[in-house]
């Protein structure tokens, strides 16, 4: 097994606005549809005639921006952030978005993803003077523009600069005096979407904050584009060449919400698809299909209509408990997945269970379940995986950061089946999970990062990325 990784791995969400009246409260529509991507903070910057106005918080949306707080919050642009957190991360001092003040003017900066080379630079840019104030790799790009901003370069020239010293997963949202500047990274590994909301342009980590806000889709923030958004409209250059294009797998198993489309690919189709296909890879005699909620029904449908095997709800959620997957530990986790889900005893009682999932990371969840099923009268039960075994870590922002609590690492199929109490387990191949999103089934080239499946990595990983003891084993 090994050892932790360092850095922040966090899973989050971003949105902005430029030019609308009610810029706040539009983002605060647009960060409750984001909420599933973080629960442990957020924030929203807004700007006016007066300069930067910020407003974060520990908690849920709903939590940090309750009664009367938006009012303080005015102007016609504004950007925000959900956040998810490790436990190294925690503090509301990490909560974004960040705001920064200078006698050059304000900017507030916010980011979903994770800089492999965040170490590397903060080392250069404290030997050059800079002190950081939080733990968040966001605080990096802030002290790089600043550092770019001697000389003549125009600001738009700054931010590029800055944004090409980057190494790994990001897509910020960035606040200036002139305007809304958004920025992904070469490989497009993390979500982000343009959207029109009337004469207001909005952005967003998924496209399903737009059609609760009532805006439309336009397109994807092209990887390696900088995209500036202010009063004479849109600006569009590149800060750096595209490189493979590898949207993070993640955000179509689990992540992203069924509603949301990646690319102009709907997710609760792309998760159809792929129980589809699970069902066209493997044979299973059994009475009854059910997914565990919510992510996996999509998939669980697709199964069940392939096969031929009756679809039931099987499982109960609750749902005011939040997902098990990001609760940051091992503890937390276990009580969560006792409190988060009940069977249906009529439905599985004396019957051979199909249950379908998403992933297995840490396999706590799954077993859990496996008991759960069987101690309510399951007499089988088959788990099926509608994707790949998660066997590497991720250094791109997901939080699956610990090889020791990847189950699938090191371990045949049939000994995760034996730990987790199943009849038998089939995960999706890779081939058929491209198959099934509509990507070439050539591993290579085909538009989506893998690394948690292959360990195959689209971007160079730095060395202060991983812990010495995992050095030594040869990651």
């Amino acid at each position: 097994m090994l050892a932790e990784l360092r850095g922040l791995n966090e899973e989050c969400g971003v949105f902005g606005i430029w030019g609308h009246d009610e810029a706040a409260q539009i983002s605060y529509y647009g960060l409750h549809a984001l909420q599933h991507r973080g629960q442990e903070g957020a924030g929203i910057a807004t700007k006016n005639g007066k300069g930067m106005h910020v407003l974060k918080g520990e908690g849920l949306v709903n939590e940090v921006f309750s009664g009367d707080a938006l009012k303080g919050l005015t102007g016609h642009t504004a950007i925000g952030q959900v956040r998810y957190t490790t436990e190294a991360g925690r503090g509301i001092e990490n909560v974004q978005p960040l705001v920064f003040r200078s006698t050059t003017g304000s900017m507030a900066i916010a980011h979903n993803g994770n800089l492999i080379n965040a170490k590397e630079l903060k080392e250069s840019l404290e030997q050059q003077g800079s002190i950081f104030q939080t733990t968040s790799d966001t605080e990096v790009l802030a002290h790089l523009i600043k550092r770019s901003s001697r000389g003549s370069l125009t600001q738009r020239d700054r931010v590029k600069k800055a944004l090409s010293m980057l190494k790994g997963a990001f897509a910020f949202v960035v606040l200036t005096e002139e305007g809304l500047m958004v920025a992904q990274d070469p490989n497009g590994l993390r979500p982000l979407s343009l959207g029109k909301l009337g004469d207001a342009y909005v952005v967003s980590s998924e496209t399903c904050a737009f059609d609760l806000i009532g805006a439309e889709t336009i397109r994807s923030i092209e990887p390696g584009e900088l995209l500036t958004i202010n009063n004479s409209g849109l600006h569009s250059e590149r800060f750096a060449q595209p490189g493979e294009r590898a949207i993070c797998s993640m955000e179509y198993v689990y992540f992203s919400r069924p509603d949301s489309d990646i690319d102009g690919l709907n997710i609760h189709m792309a998760r159809k698809r792929c129980g589809k296909q699970l069902a066209r890879e493997i044979k299973i005699d059994a009475d009854v299909v059910t997914g565990v909620p919510d992510s996996s029904i999509s998939a669980a449908i697709g199964f069940s209509e392939e096969s031929g095997i009756p679809y039931e709800l099987g499982l109960i959620k609750n749902r005011y408990v939040g997902r098990t997957f990001i609760q940051p530990t091992q503890a937390m986790r276990e009580r969560g997945v006792k409190m988060k889900l009940s069977p249906v005893h009529q439905v599985v009682e004396g019957k051979r269970v199909v249950m379908v999932d998403d992933s297995i990371v840490r396999g706590t969840t799954s077993k859990r379940i496996v008991k759960m099923l069987k101690d309510a009268g399951a007499t089988e039960v088959h788990v099926v995986i509608a994707a790949p075994p998660l066997v590497s870590p991720c250094f791109y922002g997901v939080d699956i950061s610990t090889d020791s609590e990847l189950i699938a690492t090191g371990r045949s199929v049939d000994e995760v089946r034996e730990l987790i109490g199943a009849d038998s387990l089939t995960f999706l191949s890779v081939e058929g999970m491209l198959q099934a999103i509509g990507r070439p089934a050539e591993m290579k080239n085909c538009g989506q990062c893998l690394a948690c499946f292959t360990g195959e990595y689209p971007t160079e990983i730095y060395a202060d990325t991983v812990l010495p003891h995992e050095k030594e084993l040869g990651r």
